[in-house]
């Protein structure tokens, strides 16, 4: 134990909250040490109950019981400290500058151990052993060892101040209070020095209180830092996958851009190519003819051109080419639909983010029996929910819905965020969210926010809308097939997203929640067989 003591050091032994060696030390569900009285007292006065050190929060407070293994590392190191302490007062030691010499020594001065009130003078530990010994000088004042001793006599009287004037605030002798002190409020200084010192240990407290509040928020700030770090790495990660994909859309989208433009302008230098070669054919014909109707006209011989022109070579047939033109190609609007599909691309990618971003909140739910109206049928998982059209004989405790067909899962959150799918394919008919704990289940109440419901639904099989109170018919391009729930409940924000699309549906803004929050499923009526499928809690596997 004692080599074992000697590989840690002091601060392995103190209470963070009293800074001193542990007394007593308990360990609490999280892994932190504490003494006993401390942490007890912190209880007492802090609720809820959570650990000064990492802040978790615990629901019902921990049992306390003394960790005798630290407990004796703690005495053992208290133990060899003292030992420590005591050996190195008892070595002599020469007095060094700004430390008190003992007035008696010749020669080499040492340092003094203790300073006399009554002999006026600084002794070390040898030229202290009369004190220490002698009947007549036991009964003379020590103190721990101070410079000019002549200070603590009355400069009017020469006499020891030995009393305090509380109501000059001021050290006095016993002179003092038969003249110029005679009617005032004087007490021995001892008692002053008590009562001052006790008012110093109240002032240390408050201090030490600070200075624990200050460690704690500087814990706090780290731990906001170290978040705030991952949050920024997160999100870098997602903006520069948003933006690697949008670079690689705006490239791809110039590339076809490109082609389609050379494409149209092979087609147009391919139209006139023919054009051109047919020309060239018509004018090579033509001047053949050209060159033969020269010829014959050159001829003087009347009989000759007579008898020749029948047989001059039959004009070839020419195209009419008053109509005919290469004109160039349209490439209006082609940019503007390159653009767009751009547009689409980022938008689509934006969504993944975003419900990216919010699933990583995932938290697991199960659905809690105790709230299940007696028509509901629950699956032994506690994931599946659905309408039974027979009525169970249960109790009709305080939690159990008795009228809508609805069940709270048993998992409750009262800070930060949260996130939950469920699958609400082949249903026509549900509603889901989230509710405050201080619902009424009893009777009829209606989804919506000033009942302390969060939801949206489904009726009549394409009919959704946001229970707003009045509530707010949804236009969905699609039917969700799985409904994702987010809440941030210091942001006051509940919103719902359909997972296959990564679009949002819809959000509630600007709640204001002091309570805690359940998940709430219902499934509603089977109408027969038509909405027979269960509501089912997912797993959330994460948007790539």
């Amino acid at each position: 134990m004692s080599a074992a003591s000697c590989l840690l050091t002091e601060d392995q032994f103190l209470c963070s909250i009293c800074l001193d060696v542990f007394t007593d030390p308990v360990t609490i569900p999280c892994g932190h040490n504490f003494c006993k009285t401390c942490i007890t007292q912190h209880w007492s006065v802090n609720v809820p109950h959570k650990c000064p050190n990492c802040q978790e929060v615990f629901n019902t407070r921990p049992e306390l019981k003394v960790n005798t293994f630290i407990s004796e590392m703690a005495a053992q190191f208290r133990q060899s400290a003292q030992q420590k302490a005591s050996s190195s007062s008892s070595e002599q030691q020469v007095s060094k500058p700004g430390q008190v010499p003992c007035d008696d020594c010749t020669g080499t001065k040492l340092k003094a151990l203790k300073s006399c009130l009554v002999c006026l003078a600084s002794y070390c530990e040898t030229h202290l052993e009369p004190h220490l010994t002698k009947s007549g000088l036991k009964k003379h004042q020590l103190i721990d060892p101070v410079e000019n001793l002549e200070d603590r006599m009355c400069t009017k009287h020469d006499k020891l101040l030995e009393l305090f004037c509380k109501t000059d605030q001021m050290c006095v002798c016993m002179l003092c209070t038969v003249s110029d002190h005679k009617t005032h409020d004087v007490v021995p200084l001892k008692e002053e020095y008590e009562g001052k010192k006790a008012e110093l240990g109240k002032t240390d407290a408050e201090i030490q209180q600070m200075i624990q509040k200050r460690r704690l928020k500087i814990q706090e700030m780290k731990r906001s830092v170290e978040l705030s770090e991952k949050d920024a790495d997160r999100e870098i990660a997602a903006g520069v996958q948003v933006f690697t994909a949008l670079k690689e859309s705006v490239e791809r989208s110039q590339a076809e851009l490109i082609d389609t433009i050379k494409e149209k302008q092979r087609e147009t230098e391919k139209q006139a190519e023919g054009f051109i070669k047919e020309l060239e054919q018509e004018i090579s014909e033509l001047k053949k003819r050209s060159s033969e109707v020269e010829q014959l006209s050159q001829s003087e011989d009347h009989l000759h051109l007579l008898q020749s022109f029948p047989s001059l070579n039959p004009a070839t047939p020419t195209k009419d080419w008053t109509g005919v033109s290469v004109r160039p190609p349209s490439y209006e609007g082609t940019v503007v639909r390159a653009v767009n599909q751009l547009e689409e691309t980022l938008s689509k990618q934006m969504k993944k983010v975003e419900l990216k971003r919010v699933q990583q909140y995932a938290v697991d739910v199960t659905l809690d029996p105790d709230t299940a109206h007696p028509e509901l049928i629950l699956s032994d998982d506690g994931k599946q929910v659905k309408h039974g059209n027979v009525k169970k004989n249960l109790p009709n405790n305080p939690e159990r819905f008795n009228y809508h067909i609805r069940v709270l899962g048993k998992q409750s959150f009262s800070s930060g965020r949260f996130y939950y799918e469920v699958q609400v394919k082949e249903k026509t008919d549900w509603a889901l969210g989230v509710a405050r704990e201080s619902i009424n289940r009893k009777g009829e109440i209606n989804l919506r926010p000033q009942n302390g419901y969060w939801t949206i639904c489904l009726w009549n099989k394409n009919e959704y809308y946001a229970c707003t109170g009045p509530s707010v018919r949804l236009s969905l391009k699609c039917q969700p097939e799985k409904v994702g729930v987010f809440v941030d409940y210091e942001e006051g924000l509940v919103s719902f997203y359909d997972v296959d699309a990564a679009a949002l549906i819809y959000s509630f803004t600007g709640c204001c929640f002091t309570q805690k929050l359940y998940p709430l499923l219902n499934p509603c009526n089977n109408h027969g067989v038509k909405n027979s499928a269960p509501l089912i809690i997912s797993p959330v596997n994460h948007t790539e």
